[in-house]
């Protein structure tokens, strides 16, 4: 049953909350790691409640990454044909996406998680004794080797989100 054409205004509210969904769950995404670089900077307390807010704005964000292609679908599926799952332009789009939530959930996420637990160990040992050894802690290195991983997937996901773009304006083979 064909509820709206390309255009109608039912397509065009579907259309408005496709776009709405992709800027604040992208939008609040894309620059994680200038929040990372300013916890980072300030370590301890300061840098985890930082860390933290960011990881809490981004698990409220990945609910309308998750919408997009929800509208998305609903979107085709009220085109009346004009645009179809077999069109190059979209299946790549949502291959995009798949590989996209699976580098998110399978490789950022349990880094980032890992990251904020060693923090917080971190944090709960405090300042180093009076006299104790020089030399960081190993929980150091792993954030360090960690946060270079987050950064390298994060680019990655970055990039895929801009090539994403790039069909849904262009929709090359269309």
């Amino acid at each position: 049953m064909l509820l709206a054409r390309v255009g109608d205004t039912p397509y065009r509210l579907v259309l408005l909350l496709h776009i709405l969904t992709a800027i604040i769950g992208f939008g609040a995404v894309f620059l994680n790691a200038l929040y990372g670089r300013a916890a980072e900077r300030r370590k301890g307390v300061e840098g985890l409640a930082i860390a933290e807010t960011n990881y809490d704005v981004s698990q409220t964000a990945t609910y309308f990454i998750y919408a997009v292609p929800v509208f998305g679908i609903l979107l085709l599926l009220m085109s009346d044909d004009f645009y179809k799952f077999s069109q190059a332009w979209i299946s790549a789009s949502f291959l995009l996406y798949i590989v996209g939530l699976g580098l998110s959930h399978g490789v950022l996420r349990p880094n980032v998680k890992k990251m904020h637990a060693l923090m917080r160990e971190l944090v709960a040992m405090g300042p180093p004794a009076a006299g104790a050894a020089a030399g960081r802690p190993p929980q150091v290195e792993e954030i360090e080797q960690r946060a270079r991983t987050v950064g390298t997937t994060s680019a990655i996901l970055n990039l895929i989100l801009v090539v994403i773009l790039y069909l849904m304006i262009w929709k090359p083979g269309l």
